[in-house]
């Protein structure tokens, strides 16, 4: 436990212990979850590196903030708990919420990120009302695996329904794809393909808003890609983040909906190298279901 700004975090590092020091992976979860939903990524994660996650004040179990948190606060936060740990060059892993504060936390401090992963990153600004958000993550929600189903609940009722509500104006308010536009960091995007939440278009408009942006799609999972579909999604980020020159972009569909199948760097297919830098085309991948 870490007390910054008179705010408590979490550090989780993996149960597993790592081949190496470096890269260093860094999770951040969303709002009204934790570190929870990102232990098996983790877990795959440290086979090639240092893995850690994290809760940020209000979930998890730590204490909950007298006043509302914004995204920029989080991020500065963030800041000096890296800051505690040492942490320099991290390959940044944000989910849903957590991928607007690693964004955040990239534009303030730059040192701190080697490369950037926005995993189910929101929100659409096409169904970006409270409204619209419920009734989606709802739906989502509602096709998940059972293990998920109980992790999100627990997680909910822990942190507090005042507390997250209190969140979402944030949330709904942090203008993702400006911000990001603004970063010159490697940036890989990963939904899932029926992830209602961030839609295959939107994802694509946030991968392509920087140079050499990439975007992947895991078949037949949901917002929390990387817990029923871990050992896939990590797959792709340890590709992502290895050093060397990436291989030659495939050349772009005729269309958002004609995308590049490529195969899982897993089971020997292509890597995340070979998606083209632009908002036409993705890797497509399958998952595995929890």
């Amino acid at each position: 436990m870490l007390t910054v700004g008179g705010l408590e975090f979490r550090v989780v590092q993996s149960a597993l212990e790592g081949r190496v020091s470096r890269p260093v992976f860094v999770i951040v979860h969303g709002i009204g979850s934790s570190h929870r939903y990102g232990t098996r990524l983790q877990d795959e994660l440290a086979l090639a590196g240092e893995s850690l996650s994290l809760d940020l004040p209000g979930f998890g179990g730590t204490a909950t903030p007298g006043h509302p948190l914004t995204i920029e606060a989080y991020a500065t936060l963030l800041g000096r708990v890296f800051d505690a740990l040492h942490l320099v060059d991290a390959v940044l892993i944000g989910h849903s919420m957590g991928a607007q504060i690693v964004v955040e936390l990239a534009l303030q401090r730059p040192d701190l990120v080697s490369h950037l992963v926005l995993v189910g990153p929101v929100v659409n600004p096409e169904r970006d009302t409270l409204r619209q958000q419920t009734l989606d993550l709802a739906e989502d929600s509602l096709r998940e695996p059972f293990s998920v189903k109980r992790i999100a609940f627990a997680d909910t009722v822990r942190a507090g329904i005042r507390w997250f509500l209190r969140e979402t104006r944030p949330m709904l308010a942090y203008p993702m794809l400006e911000r990001l536009a603004r970063l010159r960091l490697p940036v890989l995007v990963v939904r899932g393909a029926d992830d209602r939440l961030a839609p295959s278009d939107w994802c694509a408009d946030l991968a392509g808003s920087v140079p050499g942006g990439r975007l992947v799609e895991v078949r037949g999972q949901r917002h929390v890609v990387h817990l029923t579909a871990a050992r896939v999604v990590a797959a792709w980020v340890i590709a992502f983040a290895a050093p060397g020159p990436s291989s030659t972009p495939v050349r772009p569909a005729a269309d958002s909906a004609s995308r590049a199948a490529e195969g899982d760097p897993a089971a020997g297919g292509s890597a995340p190298g070979g998606v083209a830098a632009c908002p036409g085309n993705a890797a497509d991948a399958d998952g595995e279901q929890a």
